[in-house]
């Protein structure tokens, strides 16, 4: 394999300023790299104080780690806990008062909801589970709104010792379906409708029309929420989340599960070939959750959280559900979308919540900018004092844009970087010591031992690109795939690397300081004329041009090159049809050409209003592929927020 080849160049750094590093959890290098040496000369011991200062243990554990079985490790396995206790039951006698949660509506009505409050709704909702049957290692599957209850389902569930599986209120009957019956579901939780955008989502029909389709035999019981006034019919399997509470203690006792019982299985939402049901623990995810969230986001107690994921996916799962919550956070949860009533929403919200550390995707903050660049300027974000991105890499002007405009230059922007698999943020700049570079992940977390390696497994030079790896494993590591063994080991732990690096299916380069830059997929390099590029680097350079306000870029074949370049473009302006769009493509051509080489130059480029997202707001790279071939679209479009996109892009400039 040839290196990949690094066409982005960015010079730009940006020290923490003194006022943010002297009251830093982590403050200065001197301070990281202590922790990182400790980290290094006695790993175990590193994770296992950890785990004794963070984590509340029915039993202490008397091992550390098992791996014996590798790559099935097993940490902590002799200890008990319990993972709504962490989250819950420890703050009571000290902060029961303290928020929790304050949740904003979609029409923007606001709840604050203590301590003690979310611990008897979640103990009375566990009772309600019990009542129903659910036992330890059940599996309930949530389909639910971005609500407090979908938080309180989780906890639970947790609390109990079921296993959930959270699927994205996005996704469509037959997607639902698929992972009903992977799991062996016993209840599945819902909605009667959601609210988002001012339009509600039939979520309660949907339910019915997977369970409908046949082959769920394993679910017994449906517990519906009414979220809405909306009528929904309710059948023999149905059960209102009122009707089930009504009466019940608003106490219950913890189930106490061994480190490594099964937290919760979630989906990979990938469009072909069968879901992965990634296998998460409990007393390893939840460190995980809870360390990387102080350190990463430099937690203090006065802080105001805002995370604005979904919890159907792990950012939500990690950094709403678990992570704050075990830390004791008042955190914000939000049912809506940033552009409803109007693309202010976000900046309305923090400075009536008076956020402090505001977590959001490159695709959201891109799509602001496009919708509004001078709006923040219009409402006082001043209590902000850290910023994070989370679900791809974030282009630098983009990158810039948020640390000048949002954080108004004060704020240090923690770029992370991890996955589903790996639960919580691997590689992220711990903002009181690193110092941050826009576009880079910068450093790994203290613990973990990340590199860059060839498909052989040895190391790659400074500045070239390879394969990113873990090479040890660490406690929030996914523990297998569900009902699928053998596809963890082949997936994760390939023979190619002899089993023993776990293989993230990223591609990444380190600059002269150490620092790592996400370059893309793995599947998304692209081959052109024997160069191997990444992808992440070109859509760099074209967010770079004044005009534009996002990109996305794949490869289709081609017989001279081997691969071409082809780019999908949202302008700022509105969108170009014509001769006004073969002007624009042709500048922008030019403008890669000078800004990263010809090599990079877009064969092809297409504009629309928007990219193909998920309602997360992650692009379907697979559906851009399709397109760029030319090809028929076969794959499940139910989870586009915009489906109508599709046909603009099919459009050649």
């Amino acid at each position: 394999m040839s290196t990949i080849e690094s066409v982005l160049k960015e010079t730009r750094s940006f020290a923490p300023i003194d006022a943010f590093r002297q009251n830093a959890t982590l403050s200065g290098m001197e301070a990281y790299n202590t922790v990182c040496e400790r980290a290094n000369n006695d790993y175990e011991g590193f994770w296992a104080d950890l785990a004794r200062e963070l984590l509340s243990w029915h039993k202490p554990f008397t091992r550390t780690f098992d791996g014996s079985n590798a790559p099935f490790f097993k940490w902590f396995d002799d200890g008990l806990l319990n993972v709504s206790y962490n989250c819950l039951d420890r703050h009571l006698d000290q902060h029961g008062d303290k928020t929790a949660i304050i949740f904003e509506s979609d029409d923007g009505q606001s709840t604050p909801i203590s301590y003690r409050s979310l611990y008897e709704q979640v103990c009375q909702f566990a009772n309600g589970l019990k009542k129903l049957g659910v036992e330890k290692g059940d599996r309930v599957v949530i389909y639910m709104p971005m609500t407090v209850q979908a938080v309180i389902a989780m906890q639970a569930c947790a609390r109990i010792g079921a296993i959930h599986s959270v699927v994205f209120g996005g996704f469509s009957a037959g997607a639902l379906r698929d992972r009903i019956i992977d799991a062996g579901a016993k209840i599945v939780i819902t909605a009667n409708e959601g609210m988002r955008g001012g339009k509600t989502v039939p979520l309660k029909a949907t339910v019915d029309e997977a369970l409908d389709a046949g082959g769920c035999d394993s679910v017994e019981k449906v517990i519906v929420q009414k979220r809405t006034a909306g009528n929904t019919p309710m059948g023999a399997r149905d059960i209102g989340w009122d009707e089930l509470t009504a009466g019940l203690p608003l106490d219950c006792e913890p189930t106490w599960v061994e480190a490594d019982h099964p937290l919760f299985i979630l989906y990979t939402s990938g469009s072909t070939g069968k879901p992965k049901g990634i296998q998460h623990s409990s007393a390893g995810y939840l460190l995980g959750a809870a360390n990387s969230f102080r350190w990463a986001f430099d937690y203090k107690p006065d802080d105001v959280f805002w995370c604005t994921a979904d919890v159907g996916w792990i950012t939500g799962h990690t950094y709403i559900c678990y992570g704050p919550l075990a830390m004791g956070a008042t955190q914000v949860v939000f049912e809506g979308v940033p552009t409803y009533p109007d693309a202010s929403r976000f900046w309305s919200m923090i400075e009536r919540h008076k956020v402090t550390t505001f977590y959001t995707a490159p695709t959201a903050i891109r799509s602001l900018i496009k919708l509004g660049a001078d709006l923040p300027k219009q409402f006082d974000l001043s209590s902000l004092r850290l910023l994070g991105t989370v679900g791809e890499p974030i282009n630098p002007e983009a990158w810039m844009w948020y640390y000048e405009v949002v954080g108004g230059g004060r704020c240090p922007i923690v770029d992370t970087w991890w996955q589903t698999e790996t639960g919580s943020a691997m590689i992220a700049p711990m903002p009181g010591a690193v110092a941050t570079k826009p576009g880079s992940c910068t450093l790994p977390l203290p613990g973990i031992m990340a590199d860059i390696v060839d498909e052989s497994g040895a190391p790659v030079e400074l500045g070239n690109g390879g394969f990113l790896v873990i090479k040890r494993p660490f406690p929030s590591l996914v523990r297998t795939i569900w009902n699928d063994a053998d596809r963890f080991r082949k997936t994760y732990f390939p023979d190619e690397f002899n089993g023993q690096y776990y293989l993230a299916g990223d591609s990444a380069h380190r600059d002269e300081d150490g620092y790592f830059w996400i370059m893309g997929r793995i599947d998304d390099v692209l081959n052109v004329s024997g160069h191997r590029l990444g992808t992440m680097e070109i859509e760099s350079a074209l967010v770079a041009n004044p005009l534009v306000a996002e990109a996305a870029v794949v490869g289709k074949p081609h017989e001279v090159k081997g691969e071409a370049v082809v780019a999908f473009v949202v302008l700022k302006g509105p969108r170009p049809t014509g001769e006004e769009a073969r002007k624009i493509a042709a500048e922008l051509k030019s403008w890669v050409a000078h800004e990263i080489g010809k090599i990079a130059q877009p064969d092809d480029i297409r504009f629309g209003e928007n990219l193909p997202k998920t309602r997360s707001g992650k692009i379907m790279r697979r559906l851009l592929r399709s397109i760029a071939k030319g090809e028929e679209i076969t794959q499940d479009t139910s989870t586009l927020e915009n489906p109508q996109i599709l046909d603009q892009l099919q459009e050649p400039a």
